[in-house]
């Protein structure tokens, strides 16, 4: 795509369990909080893409998001490359 790849701007703090058995509210409960910033001026004021391998309840990308949109003036997309057909109830 020939965009930029900004690399250690957002960043995992807390290495929580997997994911792979978890119900989708305790999606939600495992990954709060665990991601933080660590350069936000790189994306301040810019449009970021955030992308993930494999959509199953969403829990990820918004632990991200949230994180990331606490930059000013950030603007938001998001991609992923495949969705699970799992219900996660």
């Amino acid at each position: 795509m020939s965009i930029p790849i900004l690399d250690g701007v957002l960043m995992r703090q807390v290495f929580s369990e997997s994911q792979t058995r978890k119900r989708r509210m305790e999606r939600f409960d495992n990954v709060e909080e665990v991601f933080t910033l660590t350069q936000p001026e790189q994306i301040e004021g810019k449009h970021v893409l955030l992308v993930d391998d494999v959509l199953t309840t969403g829990a990820t990308l918004e632990a991200c998001a949230k994180a990331l949109l606490k930059t000013p003036s950030v603007r938001l997309s998001m991609a992923t490359l495949a969705i699970t057909s799992a219900q996660m109830h």
